[in-house]
């Protein structure tokens, strides 16, 4: 791990089960706790394996920013620079026991300013399943907005899970940082 400032750092390939484990038990649900990020009623199986991770940690211009707590791994956030003033965010997990106390705020807040200061990016983009009402309010609360874009979600794709429903569809929201 590399330190950077306050309670985050950047993960390296040696975090890649860690942080899969962290992703999955967030989106699905596959811990003894169940937090409120859980797509387990719109998904089944994995969201990510630790191979996925390691190519993230691995690609140009992209950053898996994290928090710990005394427990361990407590949340992570996928930062990847699409252009000189654009970073997309991706694979934003809480430990479900550590949802509803300020840590998912707190990352987001910090990967958000990182980004604009290092990286120079103005504008930050996120792709949420559209149905999750309750996270893309939670998105809004911190300034996301939908763009109006919505890309197909990866059916047939079983390194994404195995769709529960035929209407999935990944829509698209930005903040300018």
């Amino acid at each position: 791990m590399v330190a950077d400032r306050g309670d985050e750092i950047f993960a390296d390939e040696h975090d890649s089960a860690e942080l899969a484990a962290l992703v999955n038990d967030a989106y699905r649900g596959t811990g003894r706790v169940q937090g409120w990020t859980s797509e387990a009623h719109l998904l089944g199986g994995q969201r990510i394996d630790a191979d996925m991770v390691a190519d993230l940690l691995c690609a140009q211009d992209s950053y898996i920013v994290v928090r710990r707590d005394a427990a361990g791994l407590a949340a992570c956030l996928h930062v990847r620079r699409v252009s000189t003033t654009q970073v997309d965010l991706g694979l934003f997990a809480v430990r479900p026991d550590c949802q509803g106390r300020g840590v998912g705020g707190r990352l987001l807040a910090a990967a958000e300013a990182w980004a604009h200061s290092v990286l120079g990016a103005c504008r930050a983009e996120i792709t949420v399943i559209g149905l999750r009402e309750d996270l893309v309010a939670w998105y809004r609360r911190r300034g996301y907005c939908f763009t109006g874009m919505r890309r197909p979600f990866p059916y047939g794709d079983a390194r994404f899970g195995h769709p529960r429903r035929p209407d999935l569809a990944l829509d698209v929201m930005s903040k300018a940082l």
